[in-house]
């Protein structure tokens, strides 16, 4: 019943955000520096924007994921050892 609802939720967020790209299909200029420019659909740009943010977010979340993947390779291995004697 959850799956149902879950794929329900799914088909009604992806009509909306198709009619959405399909009432912002409007051209728009994007002008960059020494006079170039880039015309595109408002909705390819909203798209584009969306996806560098993702792209950005993972990249700079990657760095911490990686620190905890090492440190807690390293505190399993020191577990897997077994307390040390400190005589």
């Amino acid at each position: 019943m959850i799956k149902v609802l879950v794929w329900l939720l799914r088909a009604v967020i992806f009509i909306m955000l198709f009619g959405l790209a399909i009432k912002n299909s409007g051209p728009v200029e994007l002008r960059f520096f020494l006079n170039q420019g880039w015309q595109a659909p408002l909705s390819l740009v909203l798209l584009a924007a969306f996806t560098a943010g993702v792209v950005i977010g993972l990249g700079a979340g990657l760095g911490v994921w990686t620190r905890q993947r090492r440190e807690l390779s390293r505190l399993r291995a020191q577990l897997e050892a077994g307390p040390k004697d400190s005589a």
